[in-house]
């Protein structure tokens, strides 16, 4: 082990990234771990033939997990502030609300889930949306506008 102690000073990145930003990036990364667990859950109850279809558990377990990627990836990005990370986030949140919309008409513990779903996808999206949010990930607006405008 090293006697060195580290710096407690934040990076050049995380002392100029907005708080929006950093939730934005916690509720993609939430998003996205919770893809990939269902999707290893998925894997394995697959493989321990706990499920009818070990084929299409396992179909889906892997197709869970490879879009769960896809937020982590964008999570990442957004804590580097980079622009590209701000389209993997929105077609995140909207991809999630039909999930919701779905998890809010079923039964049981299914409707608490749809809803903490949809609250956590509207809030990205608001996030994701923001002018600011552009602004600070340096996304223009297109070719004919001027920032003052």
């Amino acid at each position: 082990m090293s006697t060195q102690a580290t710096p407690s000073t934040p990076s050049p990145a995380a002392a100029e990234r907005p708080v929006r930003i950093t939730v934005l990036a916690g509720v993609n990364a939430l998003e996205g771990l919770a893809l990939a667990l269902g999707g290893v859950y998925m894997l394995v109850m697959g493989l321990l033939g706990k499920l009818e279809s070990t084929q299409q558990a396992e179909t889906v377990g892997i197709t869970l997990v490879a879009l769960g990627a896809i937020p982590l990836i964008a999570a990442r990005g957004l804590l580097l502030l980079r622009s590209w990370s701000r389209g993997p986030a929105l077609i995140t949140q909207i991809m999630a609300l039909p999930v919701a919309w779905t998890l809010l008409r079923s039964q049981g513990a299914l409707i608490p889930t749809g809803i903490v779903l949809a609250a956590v996808a509207v809030t990205g999206l608001v996030l994701v949306l923001n002018p600011a949010t552009t602004r600070i990930l340096g996304i223009r607006r297109g070719p004919g506008t001027t920032p003052g405008a």
